[in-house]
């Protein structure tokens, strides 16, 4: 009881701007800076960035970015420091899609330990293995826009960066000491570079749900309908587009509608009179769509087929890459991916594409 009783004494939940401003300048001065997100995507639609964990020497705050602050100062000072994070892709997703921010340099936990060779590389299992510390995952599904946010789950978000630093720091003596500290800066690098560059959906496969592979034309022009309509619905109830109509249903209702087997009885009767409709008519409209500009079905992509110059170069290569992993006690995919190495056996021009610190493994 003191332990918590002390740690929720140098911990605060900022609501207010000018805490936030004091917690910028004391971040300013701090020697060392971790931070982490939550996000609520299982619970509204589309997702929202619902909390900033940080973590400085003896303290452990949690920023509310639904208080309506002006988060510009912190993200300024974000971007002078190095950031300690842990498997920082989605966390980098989010500032970047919510606030345009993306960090200078950073160190990621889960990339020092892959690049160390640990098969468990989740913050839990790192903390246990590496630190003997047990931390609790009861919060992974919980509602983060939820206020006011409870102690237990104020806990687990603190949690996940109140152990970072030390961690990092272990982490980073191993690499050294292995000489793959630059591997990891590369890494890193790689990825603030990679979630710089716009994501632009693919408008023709966006809509292409799980399971809609075998529907037939008529079939994904009904369902690219339900999908447009489903996921305007879903913003206007704030709600994720599962709850407004499951993938498996819209599906059976395309192909019902597509074959002529009297869709309606398909449609949820608990649904509201205006949704069932809604539904009804988005189905009528895919299935007025002219033959010539339905969707075209899936094709599976054509298999590969290797030369014997090709084929012995990607057998020298995919060896020189498994016995660098055993040499190095890495798992091989890091180095490079079975698609990767296929590339490169059809193209040398390929292993561009890869870090210089790969290229090195595969004695590029």
């Amino acid at each position: 009881m003191d332990v918590a009783i002390t740690f929720l004494s140098n911990s605060r939940v900022i609501e207010t701007q000018q805490a936030l401003d004091d917690l910028v300048a004391r971040i300013e001065i701090a020697p060392w800076l971790a931070i982490d997100t939550e996000a609520d995507s299982l619970h509204s639609f589309p997702e929202k960035l619902c909390l900033i964990q940080v973590s400085l020497p003896g303290e452990d705050h949690l920023i509310d970015p639904l208080a309506g602050l002006n988060l510009s100062s912190l993200f300024a000072i974000f971007r002078q420091r190095e950031l300690i994070m842990h498997g920082s892709d989605y966390d980098l997703r989010l500032f970047k899609d919510h606030h345009d921010f993306l960090p200078t340099t950073l160190f990621d936990t889960m990339f020092a330990a892959r690049l160390l060779g640990k098969a468990k590389f989740g913050l839990a299992d790192l903390a246990a293995n590496c630190l003997g510390v047990k931390l609790e995952k009861s919060g992974q599904k919980a509602n983060w826009s939820k206020r006011p946010i409870t102690p237990a789950l104020q806990q687990y978000a603190r949690d996940d960066t109140r152990h970072l630093k030390a961690l990092s720091d272990l982490l980073r003596a191993e690499l050294e000491s292995k000489g793959r500290l630059d591997w990891h800066k590369q890494e890193c690098d790689k990825l603030i570079r990679s979630t710089s560059q716009p994501q632009i959906p693919d408008s023709d496969s966006i809509w292409r749900i799980r399971g809609s592979a075998p529907l037939g034309a008529s079939a994904l022009a009904i369902l690219r309908e339900l999908w447009h309509w489903r996921n305007e619905e879903a913003r206007q109830l704030n709600r994720p587009p599962f709850f407004v109509l499951s993938h498996d249903l819209m599906i059976h209702l395309a192909d019902c509608a597509s074959a002529g087997n009297g869709f309606e009885q398909h449609v949820p009767r608990r649904a509201p009179e205006p949704r069932r409709r809604r539904i009804i008519e988005a189905i009528e409209r895919g299935l007025r769509v002219p033959s010539e500009v339905r969707p075209n079905p899936y094709q599976h992509p054509p298999r590969t087929h290797f030369t014997k110059q090709q084929r012995r170069r990607l057998d020298a290569v995919q060896k020189s890459r498994d016995d660098s992993a055993k040499t190095l006690c890495l798992d091989p995919t890091i180095i490079a991916s079975r698609a990767m190495l296929t590339r490169i056996a059809m193209d040398e021009t390929a292993q561009e594409e890869l870090l210089p610190w790969q290229r090195a493994c595969l004695q590029f």
